[in-house]
């Protein structure tokens, strides 16, 4: 009965910690209003040194798909849309 009682305490505290490790970073698509697009662009941008492409191609894909990975780099698979949006010749078009 003991047993039964942790292992219930441990799932409980796993799906509370998975909510807020998902809350800390802003869900995924859709997550953002329009308005928002510029400061996750801003901070998704401020470690490159191509930095007015970076913004320019940021936005454009946050007006379109309402997301912003997180961090300056990578995570591309928190926004699908995001992610998947590809140049003419296959490569990305979101930084």
């Amino acid at each position: 009965m003991v047993k039964i009682m942790y292992q219930g305490y441990f799932f409980l505290l796993f799906l509370a910690m998975s909510f807020v490790i998902q809350v800390a970073h802003g869900g995924g698509e859709g997550s953002l209003t329009p308005e928002e697009c510029g400061d996750a662009c801003d901070f998704r941008c401020s470690d490159t040194q191509y930095r007015k492409a970076c913004l320019t191609y940021c936005n454009l894909c946050c007006q379109k798909c309402l997301c912003v990975p997180s961090g300056t780099y990578g995570h591309k698979e928190e926004c699908p849309c995001y992610n998947n949006w590809k140049t003419k010749r296959g490569g990305p078009k979101c930084p």
